[in-house]
């Protein structure tokens, strides 16, 4: 996969930037793959690596990812965005809005860390990552699960339980007196 990356790397001009959408497994593979990636941070022509949503393409639901590169980059780091919670549902597939364009845009422009969205990470530290630019290895997600108090929940279960044996004493009772009545 990444090897057409590089055939694009190569035709690109000096100035140009390239957006390639890639399988995200391009990202963090090892082999040959790793080896075309570490030649891509180490001469700094990644500019940018965008986690795209799951289902945006027709025969795939794997959420995909975009490779942006550039020649002449003023800077030695990389941006990654996680795009993958913008979308809107429209019929059997995700879209892309225009605000969801909107927010990857600036945040391509912005170039600034924002919290579950946006980082900007040195070349340097990827290196030490083994040149994985996997998007989730950078850009934390946000906690989304409800918080729940265990006293309360432990308080709430014991007077179920007790409930619940009130219940049974009082039918047990009830099945005795029919018992007693035949």
């Amino acid at each position: 996969d990444l090897a057409f990356t590089m055939h694009m790397l190569h035709w690109l001009a000096t100035d140009g930037t390239a957006a390639i959408v890639e399988f995200p497994g391009v990202l963090y593979r090892g082999g040959a793959e790793q080896k075309i990636r570490k030649y891509l941070i180490d001469n700094n022509y990644v500019e940018a690596v965008i986690q795209l949503p799951p289902d945006l393409f027709f025969g795939t639901t794997i959420g995909t990812c975009v490779i942006v590169l550039k020649k002449s980059k003023n800077t030695n780091d990389v941006l990654f965005v996680d795009a993958s919670a913008e979308f809107v549902r429209s019929g059997n597939k995700n879209k892309l809005s225009p605000d969801n364009l909107q927010n990857i845009l600036m945040a391509l422009e912005d170039r600034e860390h924002q919290d579950y969205f946006a980082t900007m990470i040195a070349n340097s530290a990827i290196a030490e990552n083994d040149y994985n630019i996997a998007v989730s290895s950078y850009v934390e997600a946000e906690d989304t699960r409800e918080v729940i108090n265990i006293t309360e929940l432990n308080a709430r279960i014991e007077q179920i339980v007790a409930s619940q044996s009130e219940l049974r004493t009082e039918i047990d009772a009830i099945v005795a007196d029919l018992e007693g009545s035949k």
